[in-house]
């Protein structure tokens, strides 16, 4: 492992306090703030790496291809929904015996349009915003501060998709704790894919879309 320089130093530590002071400081939070936090993440990585950003997120033009995002990566996406709803959803539901709050969801039940806005948000906010944050930049920069070895990877998905489950406060505790565990799961495909970040944002994109229209059928 290659000993960060200065900059690699420097730079990601004032992003990481431009990020806390985004999330938690006095400015009004909006539906756009993830895309706000990737182009600051993006211009970061640009100085960071002198010029070349979107390689350091896990942005690898040779595995965007057609059968990786239009194949693998719906497969995984539906596999991992079908966990998340016979599985992780009940099963921490019973841990904390409060049901997970899904009310900001009701008015997509049956409205078609809200339903495709809503699509149009979620991909670009959480597809490639939350995973663009969460994996492609902050657990890109844990491994490059501490590798990734086996200990080193549990601390930093233990560390990254903890926070990752507080930012869903309002689905309540349940909630947190189940986008914590989901967002664990995309943790681990994110290695085991090794740090391929438009993989991710595919899955992550999927398995939302299988979630608004869980809503809009009003099976959820």
């Amino acid at each position: 492992m290659t000993k960060p320089t200065l900059r690699q130093i420097v730079i990601p530590l004032v992003t990481l306090a431009i990020i806390l002071f985004m999330y938690f400081g006095p400015i009004t939070r909006t539906v756009f703030e993830n895309i706000i936090i990737s182009i600051i993440i993006v211009l970061a990585n640009y100085f960071e790496y002198k010029g070349k950003p979107f390689s350091a997120l896990g942005f690898y033009r040779d595995k965007l291809t057609a059968k990786n995002i239009l194949v693998f990566a719906p497969l995984v996406a539906f596999g991992l929904f079908v966990l998340y709803v016979v599985a992780i959803v009940p099963g921490i539901e019973k841990l904390t015996g409060i049901p997970i709050d899904y009310s900001s969801m009701t008015h997509l039940r049956g409205n078609l349009s809200t339903t495709i806005i809503w699509l149009l948000i979620v991909w670009i906010t959480a597809g490639f915003g939350e995973e663009i944050i969460f994996r492609g930049y902050f657990m890109r920069q844990f491994v490059k501060f501490f590798g990734d070895g086996k200990i080193s990877l549990i601390v930093n998905i233990l560390i990254f998709c903890g926070f990752f489950g507080y930012m869903h406060m309002q689905q309540g505790i349940t909630g947190q704790i189940v986008a914590g565990t989901t967002g664990a799961l995309l943790s681990i495909i994110f290695y085991l894919r090794k740090y391929d970040l438009w993989f991710n944002i595919m899955v992550h994109g999927f398995f939302n879309t299988l979630g608004l229209l869980s809503f809009y059928f009003g099976l959820a």
